[in-house]
């Protein structure tokens, strides 16, 4: 199913990509430059108020009128729905990050028995909510909820935060090493390549701020913590409005060729 959800994320974002027309695209660009002649344009579309592009710069949203003479950033917001369009398009983003990450530079605490939703965590060893959700581990992992960790060291790189995932992460036994660490044993300091730094900077890349940081597998953030019953009823929410999607998709009488190559690898 997290497959399937990373695969329905990344189709749309290139049928959107597909879709941008070429007008204005040199002048978004060369105000981008203007501002800044290092940034590196992630991504363009068109935004969803016309005359405007939706850019994405390191992870982030930010949109240009197709002059190229003004820049707004902040959320989106469409009135008759509530719908946050900015965090739709910061969700994709997301996906598309998350989905670069290999399992093996991640601690995975898997679901018990076939896991239904995968939620990768971002964590630091020494905030309170991160340690509350912690000891719910269990519960989540029988509801059938894999959890991934990536670290966030709230205090930065280098720093005692850090240290201390990287003393987790590079032990015998990292699931152990964890537990002990946010049951208060300091995990000394081992040391080995490690993802704690990289980790650390996509985290403020994708909008983390804060520990624990939940990304799901539509590239959601919700930052906090929550409870693992709450948690399994909001997955399960969103698990059948992606059903509902993949049967709507279906009902279509042509799909793009790429949606179908997508697909067939995923």
């Amino acid at each position: 199913m997290y497959k399937l959800a990373t695969s329905i994320t990344l189709a749309l974002a290139l049928s959107a990509a597909s879709a941008f027309s070429s007008a204005g695209e040199a002048e978004v660009r060369a105000a981008v430059k203007s501002l800044n002649a290092a940034a590196v344009v992630d991504s363009l579309k068109p935004a969803p108020i016309p005359g405007w592009t939706e850019v994405t710069l390191g992870g982030q949203i930010i949109y240009f009128s197709n002059d190229g003479k003004h820049l707004m950033q902040g959320s989106l917001i469409e009135t008759a729905t509530r719908r946050n369009l900015t965090e739709e398009s910061g969700a994709t983003v997301r996906a598309i990050e998350m989905a670069k990450v290999q399992k093996k530079d991640m601690i995975v605490f898997p679901a018990k028995g076939p896991a239904k939703h995968v939620v990768k965590v971002f964590t630091d060893i020494d905030c309170g909510y991160c340690r509350k959700l912690h000891t719910e581990m269990a519960q989540y992992n029988d509801l059938g909820i894999e959890i991934q960790y990536m670290f966030f060291p709230r205090a930065g790189v280098p720093s005692e935060s850090s240290r201390k995932l990287v003393a987790v992460f590079c032990s015998k036994d990292p699931r152990k090493a964890m537990t002990d660490a946010k049951n208060g044993v300091d995990p000394g300091k081992t040391t080995c390549v490690n993802p704690v730094q990289r980790d650390y900077e996509l985290g403020q890349r994708i909008g983390v701020s804060g520990t624990p940081a939940l990304v799901l597998e539509d590239g959601t953030l919700m930052p906090g913590y929550m409870p693992a019953a709450a948690l399994i009823a909001e997955l399960d929410k969103r698990k059948a409005a992606l059903k509902r999607a993949i049967s709507s998709l279906r009902s279509m009488k042509r799909l793009p060729l790429f949606f179908f190559l997508f697909f067939s690898f995923a």
